[in-house]
């Protein structure tokens, strides 16, 4: 099967297909060799031998108004098993990340789960993405498959990097609540996407000291809501796209701080693999024009199933059923599609 990506971007009213029907993906092991390179990018949160940054470099590119063409892309299973961890496995891992928390390591960590869910041979990941562009408008939505990363389709609001010429932005979004239109946010969250919003300023402004920021505002994300920074920012036109992706690649959003050793806490403590889970995917200089975002709200689509992905971000006053239950409402995301008949 050819590696390809089809996307809809928040609000848009039309999909794009990226196509490679020649070669293979070209790999990479740091975000800075992106510099220079156009494609699709898949990344994970973590580049490896094993799971390399990924970039798709279009044959054939393809819009439309609606995703009806979808039908001329195979729509048969792939191969791969999926394996349900314990609920036990959580109540460790939390555990041991509050503990570091307590210990003054960490000011804040982020600790992931899976899922994985049983499926009918008769499962349609085409039908899927068409439901997830219907039910979450204001999410990119996001079918990607090569034949290093498997097939994965996510519904994201949260934007990494996207801008053309010398107009970028960025955002920074923690914090999460149900939706209901008279929101009040808890200290926890307020601190927690502050967190995100100073480090993400830091980093900015080691390639550009022209930056506005905007909010934190409440932003809805289908069932759920977040605080959201906008970061609007020039850059010039040879700016190292790829050293930028670097600095903010992983946020605290779905990492930690510090940042390096947030990352190998969580590498060697989590009980799954993240893999592609809470790395980034888009279109990079695809006309001129880049779009990433990070990867959640997601799954991968396995011969048997799909494993679901979700976490959240753990500070000194947290508490485990409160972060138990907000991983289950992220994993609604992925489920609601999953079970919806139209």
């Amino acid at each position: 099967m050819s590696s390809f990506a089809i996307y809809r971007l928040p609000y848009a009213q039309e999909c794009t297909v990226i196509v490679q029907t020649s070669g293979q993906p070209e790999e990479f092991h740091s975000c800075a060799e992106l510099t220079g390179r156009q494609g699709f990018v898949m990344a994970p949160f973590a580049p490896s031998e094993v799971e390399p940054i990924l970039l798709i470099r279009p044959d054939t590119i393809e819009r439309g108004l609606d995703v009806t063409f979808l039908r001329k892309f195979p729509s048969g299973i792939l191969p791969g098993r999926i394996k349900q961890p314990p609920h036990q496995d959580y109540h460790i891992d939390f555990a041991n990340f509050h503990a570091h928390l307590l210990n003054g390591e960490f000011q804040k960590l982020v600790l992931s789960r899976s899922v994985d869910i049983e499926l009918e041979e008769s499962f349609n990941y085409l039908k899927q993405f068409h439901l997830a562009c219907v039910n979450y408008p204001r999410m990119m939505v996001c079918l990607v498959y090569t034949p290093k990363s498997g097939l994965w389709l996510t519904a994201t609001p949260e934007i990494l990097l996207s801008g053309q010429g010398c107009k970028w932005q960025t955002i920074a979004l923690a914090g999460t609540m149900p939706y209901e239109d008279d929101l009040r946010w808890n200290d926890k969250n307020i601190q927690e996407q502050r967190y995100v919003a100073t480090y993400i300023t830091q980093q900015l402004e080691q390639f550009t000291t022209d930056i506005t920021e905007e909010g934190p505002r409440t932003a809805r994300a289908g069932h759920l809501a977040h605080l959201r920074s906008d970061f609007h920012f020039t850059l010039p036109d040879d700016a190292p796209i790829g050293d930028l992706l670097h600095a903010l690649h992983p946020t605290p959003a779905v990492c930690g701080l510090p940042k390096e050793k947030a990352q190998q806490f969580i590498l060697q403590n989590e009980h799954h693999q993240r893999s592609y889970y809470s790395g980034f995917m888009g279109p990079l200089a695809i006309n001129r024009e880049t779009n990433l975002f990070v990867t959640l709200r997601c799954m991968r689509i396995f011969i048997d199933g799909c494993r679901l992905y979700a976490g959240g971000g753990l500070l000194k006053d947290s508490e485990e059923e409160q972060e138990w239950q907000e991983t289950e409402t992220k994993l609604d995301t992925m489920r609601h599609i999953i079970y919806k008949d139209v």
